[in-house]
C-alpha cells in the first residue's frame, strides 16, 4: 500500500519547510509514503525548499493556473505514481500533519472512499465573524446539491482512495473544495469526516485576498455548484417563481375583468404574459440543461473507463 501526500504550492517558499517538517514519513497501513509537490508557477524558491526537505516528486506547471488545476495535476500524477491512497493538504501548514493518521484510518477500515478533515471553524480565532459564516453557508449548499453531511466541505486536508481520484474532475478555476464533495455525492462515492486540529494562522490566505472579493467569488462558485450538478433545480425553480407570479397577476386581472373594472388593469394582463412567457421559457431550459448534465456524466463515466485502460496498460509494461 502507497500513500502520497501532495502538497499545492504557489510562492510557499517561506511556510513550505515548516509544513514538510511536520509531516510524516511512514504511517500504519502503508508499506510507503512519498511527498508530492505541485508548483504552480512560483517565482520564489519554492522547489529549491521542497529539494532540501526530502520530497520525492515534485511537478511544475510553468505559469500559474490556480489552486483548482493544480489539485487535479497533483492527483493526475498521484495516480500515474501508482497510489493506494492520496492526501492532500496544504504548504501554509494550517492543518495538523499528526492527524494524518485519523484521516486515512476510515479508507483504510474500509468505512469510506474520500475523508474531509473538520477543523472546529467556531474557534479558530484569525477566521473573521464573515468568513466562519460563509464557510457555513458553503457547507450547507455542498450538503444540499450533494446530498451528503460533510461539516465542513471548504476544507483542504482531504484523503481518497485510488479509485475515488480516478473518478474526480473539477471544472472551477477558483477552487476544488465544494466541487469535488458534489460529484462524491452524485457518484456515489462514499464520504465522511473526522475531526482535524489546525495550527498557528503563518500567512494571509491567498483564496481570501479580501472579504469583498471572498464574497463575490463564493456567491459565484456556490451558483455555479447549482447549475452544474442541479440545473434542473436551479432553472425549474426560477421558471416556476416567474411563472407562478404571472398567473397570479392573471388571475387578479380576470377577476378585475369579470366584475367590470379591467380596463384599468391592462398593464398587469401585459406583465402576467411577459412573466408566464418567461417562466414558460426557462422551465424548458431547465429540461435540457438536465439533459446536458446527464451527457456530462457519461463522458466522465468514459474518462473514468479510459483512465483505468491506461493504468491498467501501463501495469502490465511495468510487469513485462
Amino acid at each position: 500500500m502507497k500513500l502520497i501526500i501532495q502538497i499545492p504550492c504557489f510562492n510557499e517558499a517561506e511556510t513550505l519547510a515548516i509544513a514538510l517538517d511536520a509531516l510524516p514519513k511512514h504511517v500504519a497501513g502503508f508499506d510507503e509514503v512519498e511527498w508530492l509537490i505541485i508548483d504552480d508557477g512560483s517565482t520564489d524558491d519554492t522547489i529549491n525548499v521542497a529539494k532540501m526537505n526530502g520530497v520525492d516528486h515534485i511537478i511544475k506547471h510553468t505559469a500559474n493556473k490556480g489552486l483548482a488545476k493544480a489539485f487535479m495535476t497533483g492527483l493526475d500524477a498521484c495516480l500515474t505514481l501508482n497510489a493506494d491512497v492520496i492526501i492532500n493538504t496544504d504548504a501554509d501548514n494550517q492543518y495538523c500533519a499528526d492527524d494524518i493518521p485519523l484521516l486515512v484510518a476510515p479508507i483504510l477500515e474500509h468505512r469510506a472512499e474520500m475523508v474531509i478533515g473538520e477543523r472546529p471553524i467556531s474557534a479558530i480565532q484569525h477566521f473573521s465573524p464573515i468568513k466562519k459564516c460563509l464557510q457555513k453557508i458553503g457547507s450547507w449548499v455542498v450538503r444540499v446539491a450533494s446530498k451528503t453531511d460533510v461539516p465542513d466541505a471548504p476544507s483542504g486536508f482531504r484523503a481518497m482512495s485510488r479509485a475515488t481520484a480516478q473518478k474526480l474532475m473539477v471544472f472551477n478555476d477558483y477552487t476544488y473544495t465544494l466541487e469535488t464533495i458534489i460529484q462524491a455525492g452524485q457518484k456515489n462515492i462514499t464520504i465522511t469526516s473526522v475531526p482535524v486540529r489546525v495550527n498557528d494562522d503563518l500567512r494571509p490566505s491567498r483564496l481570501v485576498k479580501s472579504i469583498t472579493s471572498y464574497i463575490k467569488r463564493s456567491i459565484v462558485t456556490i451558483i455555479r455548484i447549482f447549475v452544474i450538478y442541479r440545473p434542473f433545480r436551479f432553472f425549474g425553480t426560477i421558471g416556476a417563481v416567474l411563472f407562478f407570479a404571472g398567473f397570479l397577476l392573471g388571475i387578479r386581472f380576470l377577476f378585475k375583468f369579470l366584475t367590470g373594472d379591467g380596463n384599468g388593469y391592462v398593464q398587469s394582463l401585459i406583465l402576467a404574459s411577459v412573466l408566464m412567457g418567461m417562466g414558460f421559457q426557462t422551465i424548458l431550459i431547465a429540461f435540457v440543461t438536465d439533459l446536458l448534465s446527464a451527457n456530462r456524466k457519461l463522458l466522465e463515466d468514459l474518462r473514468f473507463k479510459v483512465a483505468q485502460l491506461n493504468v491498467d496498460s501501463i501495469n502490465k509494461d511495468n510487469h513485462n
